[in-house]
């Protein structure tokens, strides 16, 4: 056993509790436990404290010179003796509790499975059952520890230093993002700005077109007021205007009848006609009987008789004419205005049940005529459009339409 191991025995041969000193420590455990147990920057300061001065020597030269003071009992050592004392109270409290060399090296296997290797390192080699296979055994461990923990901090560089490139990467991809926010904000803002300045525009000229709305309005009623009767004058008007139409509708029936005329007489004459005959209808014609003359010119066709026949639009003064003309062959005569002045909501059950319908289109107002046409394309109806509203345009269609 070596002379630092021989204190701990008594002259008996008996293992002592006292535990050992930093300077009787074998001289392989300082380099370690100094470079393990004792921070950098600590131990500076703490020979700095002993030298009374600063120290200009390196990290390197303070590890050394440190070291090579262990190997003696000074006061390096014993400043440094207690600053371990110190730092690892906690560590040596419950390595205290160990009464062999297995108890110890169980507590310093416990030590380095969790990593926390200082304190334990310090307490294990001054224990007072620290067998000198059990110091070089940790002496062992910590040396491939600190080889682990030297691979370990490279990766960890190596890990920084990646870390460290790709926050500057994400910073500098930041301050572009910021950038391009702060430039869509501006943008944001100036539109905002703009349509804000429109909506007072608008709202504005809505104001402006109230104003002149509600001015105008009142002006309307100050001239309605102040003209004496003028409903009864646009009733009048209107009135007028019917009566107006009404007459322009019997001068062209009058134009249509005499040009009847003339045709039928042109007729006779071509046709020969006896003498008699043709005295006695010209009179009636001259008389305004129409019906007597039609007989004459126009056969109707015999299959027409017991059918609906509805007439929609045409001259009022005809319709007692078309109706004698169609029920002469037997037929069932029903007329329509197209919504002159019939309801027009009527039109649709007089074309349902018509067995023909007769449209004169130039005699029809726009609606009744798109109402007639829409219903016949639907229900298959035959319907004859006439654009001329003559009786013998009315004839032509009837000899046109086929029932059969």
């Amino acid at each position: 056993m070596c002379d630092k191991h021989q204190a701990k025995t008594g002259a008996g041969g008996a293992q002592t509790s006292r535990r050992r000193r930093l300077w009787e420590l074998g001289h392989a455990c300082h380099c370690p436990l100094v470079g393990v147990g004792m921070p950098l920057a600590a131990l500076r300061k703490l020979v700095g404290k002993i030298t009374g001065g600063a120290v200009v020597a390196d990290d390197y030269e303070v590890h050394v010179g440190v070291v090579t003071e262990c190997g003696a009992r000074n006061r390096l050592s014993e400043a440094l003796q207690k600053e371990l004392e110190r730092r690892y109270a906690g560590v040596l409290l419950r390595f205290k509790s160990a009464k062999d060399s297995a108890a110890v090296a169980a507590l310093w296997r416990a030590a380095v499975a969790n990593g926390d290797v200082a304190g334990a390192f310090w307490a294990g080699l001054t224990h007072a059952r620290c067998t000198p296979e059990l110091e070089e055994q940790m002496c062992r461990d910590l040396h491939m520890v600190q080889h682990q923990a030297g691979a370990c901090a490279r990766a960890d560089i190596t890990r920084f230093h990646a870390v460290l490139e790709e926050n500057s990467r994400m910073t500098r991809e930041l301050a572009r993002m910021q950038q391009r926010s702060a430039a869509m904000q501006l943008e944001r803002n100036a539109e905002l700005d703009q349509h804000a300045s429109q909506l007072m525009q608008l709202r504005a000229q809505l104001v402006g077109r109230d104003s002149l709305a509600d001015s105008l309005r009142h002006e309307l009623e100050q001239l309605r007021a102040s003209i004496p009767g003028l409903d009864t004058r646009d009733r009048l008007s209107q009135r007028l205007s019917q009566v107006d139409e009404r007459e322009r509708a019997l001068r062209n029936q009058l134009a249509d009848l005499k040009q009847e005329l003339a045709q039928a007489q042109a007729a006779l004459a071509a046709a020969q006609v006896p003498a008699g005959a043709a005295v006695h209808a010209l009179p009636q014609a001259e008389r305004g009987a129409a019906q007597p003359l039609t007989e004459h010119v126009i056969r109707m066709p015999e299959r027409l008789a017991d059918r609906s026949i509805l007439c929609v639009g045409g001259r009022t003064g005809n319709v007692a004419t078309y109706r004698a003309l169609i029920e002469r062959v037997g037929a069932q005569f029903a007329h329509h205005d197209g919504g002159l002045e019939d309801n027009a909501n009527r039109l649709e059950a007089s074309l349902a049940a018509a067995d023909l319908v007769i449209c004169q289109t130039g005699c029809i107002s726009h609606s009744a005529y798109w109402r007639v046409k829409d219903f016949c394309k639907r229900t298959g109806k035959r319907c004859v459009f006439i654009d001329n509203p003559s009786i013998s345009s009315l004839a032509r269609g009837l000899e046109e339409a086929d029932l059969a």
